[in-house]
């Protein structure tokens, strides 16, 4: 596997930015439910499979979840398997949905928003289950719902609105 500059750069940039968002809690934003706060931190991993494809998405996605295992705030996240693997194939599921949608990019971006978005609940959350961090499916699906859909919702946002300034500075 080679990787060019350009994609070299985009992990550096994606990543940093997860990083950026993290340390500062701009990347947590205050929702109206009772978490109280939804993340963005994978929104540059969904980027980065939609910008640069399933390999750069992959290692942005890496920088995430290590980011999230070395801060973790519970013993949940502070397990490596939880916190790492499911944010590896956020980038990846972001891709092939963005790639597989359709013509309209705006409709492929939202898809593969919400499609990495459900990547990073459902991996997290199903991992924590299956480590026995979390008691039974039905609780991590009432957490699913209640972060799950205000983050979805942020991350549709945000990505076809970046999408439609990379399309129009002709960078995708």
């Amino acid at each position: 596997m080679k990787l060019s500059t350009r994609s070299i750069v985009i992990i550096g940039m994606l990543g940093a930015i997860s990083i950026v968002l993290g340390q500062t809690g701009l990347g947590l934003i205050p929702v109206p439910t009772p978490a109280g706060r939804a993340t963005i931190l994978h929104i540059p991993a969904i980027l980065a499979g939609i910008l640069e494809g399933p390999v750069v998405g992959a290692f942005v996605g890496l920088i995430f979840g290590i980011y999230s295992f070395l801060t973790a705030p519970s013993a949940l996240a502070d397990d490596p398997i939880v916190s790492i693997v499911p944010r590896l194939f956020i980038g990846v599921v972001s891709y092939y949905v963005y790639k597989f949608a359709g013509k309209n990019i705006y409709l492929s971006s939202a898809l593969a928003a919400i499609a990495g978005t459900a990547t990073n609940t459902v991996g997290f959350l199903g991992l924590g289950v299956l480590q026995g961090y979390i008691p039974s499916w039905y609780v991590a699906m009432g957490i699913a719902t209640v972060h799950g859909v205000p983050e979805a919702v942020l991350a549709v946002l945000i990505v076809v609105v970046l999408v439609k300034a990379f399309k129009k500075s002709n960078l995708i």
